[in-house]
C-alpha cells in the first residue's frame, strides 16, 4: 500500500512538472530579425525599416533589419524560410515569391511560409503618351485587336512584374502586344515620353511626375479601387476587364511557427502599421499601403500565383 502511495506521489509530481514545462513561454524575450530580400535603399527596405521602427514599441523588443540579397530575391526568401520557426525571424516577402517558382529558380513557394499580413500593393497602370490616339482602354484594346503585335509596350525587364502585367492584359483582353524589355521601369518611361514605344504597364508612382507634367496619360489601373493620387483614372474593372495585378509586400514566418507567437507578431506589426507615424512615413515615401490579414492575404496569393504562372507559361518565361 505504501509502495502504491509513493508511486502515486511520483506520478502526480511528474504530471505537475510536465504541466509547468508545457506552459507557453513568453514571447518575445530577445530582439527580432526582419529579413529583407533586397538591397538597402529600395522600396522593400524602406517599408521594412519604417515599419520596424514603429513596431518596436508595441513588441517590446528591438527589430533588426537584415538585408539578404542575391538571386533576384531567392537568397533572402530562402534565408527566411530556413530560419528557426520560433518567431524571432520574420521575412518581408515580395512579388518574386510568385515569379521565381515557375522559372524553377527556387524549390519553394509562398505555401511554405506561414503568412502574417500583406503590407502594401502597387498596381500596374496602363500609360500612354499625352498626345496618343488612345484616350481610353477601349481605344487601346480595339486598336490592338485590329493590329496584333503593333503596339510596343515597355516593361522593367524579362519576367519582371510589369512584363507579366502586360501579359495579363493580353490574356484578359484577347489581344497581342509587342513586349519591349528595359533595365527597370525608369528607362521604359523615358522611352515612352520620347515616343519610341506606345505604352508602359508600370506602377502609377513610376509615371506620376510625367503624368502631372502633362507628358503622359494614364488610361487605367489594375487595382480594386482608384488611385488616390489619380482619382480621375478608372480601374480596369470599371473599363470592363477584371484585372487586379501589381507588385506587393507582406510579412511571413517559417512554417509551423507557434500560434501564440504568430498572434503576438500580427498584433504588434498591425499596431505599428496603424500608427500615424508609419502612415505618414509611407505616404511621404509614395508607398501604396494595402493591409490584408493572413487569411485574406492567402486568398489573394492563391489567385495571383495562378494568374502569374499562366501568363509566364504563355510568355515562355516558365519552365
Amino acid at each position: 500500500m505504501k509502495k502504491m502511495f509513493v508511486l502515486l506521489l511520483v506520478f502526480l509530481f511528474v504530471i505537475s512538472f510536465a504541466g509547468c514545462g508545457g506552459q507557453v513561454e513568453k514571447f518575445p524575450t530577445k530582439p527580432v530579425t526582419l529579413i529583407v530580400p533586397w538591397a538597402a535603399g529600395g522600396g522593400t527596405d524602406t517599408i521594412a525599416r519604417g515599419l520596424a521602427k514603429q513596431t518596436e514599441k508595441f513588441l517590446g523588443q528591438t527589430i533588426t533589419v537584415n538585408n539578404v540579397t542575391g538571386g533576384g530575391g531567392a537568397a533572402g526568401h530562402g534565408a527566411g524560410l530556413s530560419a528557426k520557426n520560433d518567431g524571432y525571424t520574420v521575412t518581408v516577402i515580395t512579388f518574386e515569391l510568385l515569379s521565381l517558382p515557375p522559372q524553377k529558380l527556387v524549390p519553394f513557394t509562398y505555401k511554405d511560409f506561414d503568412l502574417l499580413m500583406r503590407l502594401n500593393a502597387d498596381p500596374a497602370a496602363l500609360t500612354v503618351k499625352a498626345d496618343s490616339p488612345f484616350k481610353t482602354v477601349k481605344d487601346f484594346v480595339e486598336y490592338a485587336k485590329a493590329n496584333p503585335g503593333k503596339i510596343n509596350v515597355g516593361n522593367a525587364g524579362p519576367a519582371s512584374v510589369w512584363h507579366i502585367a502586360a501579359g495579363l492584359l493580353e490574356e484578359k483582353a484577347g489581344i497581342k502586344l509587342n513586349h519591349v524589355p528595359f533595365n527597370g521601369a525608369a528607362p521604359a518611361v523615358t522611352d515612352l515620353v520620347g515616343g519610341h514605344i506606345q505604352a508602359v504597364t508600370v506602377s502609377p508612382a513610376e509615371v506620376r511626375s510625367q503624368v502631372n507634367a502633362g507628358q503622359l496619360r494614364m488610361l487605367a489601373v489594375m487595382s480594386d479601387n482608384r488611385n488616390p493620387h489619380f482619382p480621375e483614372v478608372p480601374t480596369f474593372k470599371e473599363a470592363g476587364y477584371d484585372i487586379i495585378f501589381g507588385t506587393w509586400r507582406g510579412l511571413a514566418v517559417p512554417k509551423d511557427t507557434p500560434e501564440n507567437v504568430k498572434n503576438v507578431l500580427k498584433e504588434s506589426f498591425k499596431k505599428g502599421f496603424d500608427s500615424p507615424e508609419f502612415q505618414d512615413f509611407a505616404k511621404n515615401a509614395g508607398l501604396g499601403l494595402a493591409y490584408a490579414p493572413a487569411e485574406q492575404f492567402k486568398t489573394f496569393l492563391e489567385t495571383a500565383s495562378t494568374d502569374v504562372e499562366a501568363v509566364m507559361m504563355r510568355l515562355g518565361l516558365a519552365k
